[in-house]
């Protein structure tokens, strides 16, 4: 089987069939959205903390497939991860994307490999990843 044609399957498995979709009416989620104007993606990421753990990720939107399908990745590479270990591994997509190599990217991410090719496919790969960043960082709490 063709590589290529594996790592597009991945991508189009968690465009048709997200993970963690919908929002939780719960206020005891962290609530961030974030929009690229350059495409009209636009995501909203909603994530649980317990302690230092993130708890649960839950993530909504519209856009493009790899916009979609990266959140969806997203969701379910960090649920359950240190807040520390889930910064690290957003940074480690990202340099990901842009050519770097990374013993954190693991089978998922690596079908988004292409995508570093169109500079501007990177803000779409990246938005949810992005999303719960800031909201880590930020403390942000709108939920």
């Amino acid at each position: 089987m063709n590589l290529n044609y594996l790592y597009r399957e991945i991508i189009m498995d968690h465009y048709q069939n997200p993970r963690n979709k919908g929002l939780l009416n719960n206020k005891n989620y962290q609530l961030v959205s974030l929009y690229n104007p350059s495409c009209g993606d636009e995501v909203t990421i909603q994530f649980l903390l317990e302690g230092k753990t993130i708890k649960d990720i839950r993530q909504e939107g519209k856009g493009c497939s790899i916009c979609c399908a990266s959140a969806s990745l997203m969701s379910e590479t960090l649920k359950g991860k240190q807040t520390e270990k889930a910064l690290e591994i957003i940074e480690s997509f990202a340099n990901f994307l842009m050519g770097e190599k990374d013993e954190n990217i693991n089978r998922e991410m690596l079908a988004f490999e292409g995508v570093g090719k169109f500079p501007a496919r990177i803000r779409c790969a990246m938005l949810a990843w992005k999303a719960l960043e800031k909201g880590l960082k930020e403390g942000v709490n709108n939920g």
